[in-house]
């Protein structure tokens, strides 16, 4: 995390190994909560895989607000993939 100011409200997080699934999966969560002003993302160059996430918000600690929308994103995550298991169990009883 590079916090440019001293304000907890805004910083940047560079994510390494990572890509635009991740961030752009990060930044919509992020742009859902009310407490962000700014969310964005940008990759420095597409051989080196790393993110930069810009986060400010509304005066709350940007950290804890990014730590928040990636807990909302594990849910929506296992909430996707718990719904798929349904949908092909569903399937195969069908086909049965």
């Amino acid at each position: 995390m590079e916090q440019e100011t001293k304000s907890e409200s805004q910083a940047t997080f560079s994510f390494r190994n990572e890509d635009h699934t991740l961030a752009n999966s990060l930044r919509y969560c992020l742009n859902q909560d009310p407490r962000v002003t700014v969310c964005g993302y940008s990759i420095p160059h597409p051989s080196d895989p790393v993110v930069n996430l810009r986060v400010q918000t509304t005066g709350e600690n940007a950290r804890e607000v990014l730590k928040d929308s990636c807990e909302n994103l594990i849910h929506m995550c296992q909430h996707i993939r718990s719904s798929f298991a349904q949908a092909v169990t569903e399937f195969k009883n069908k086909e049965k």
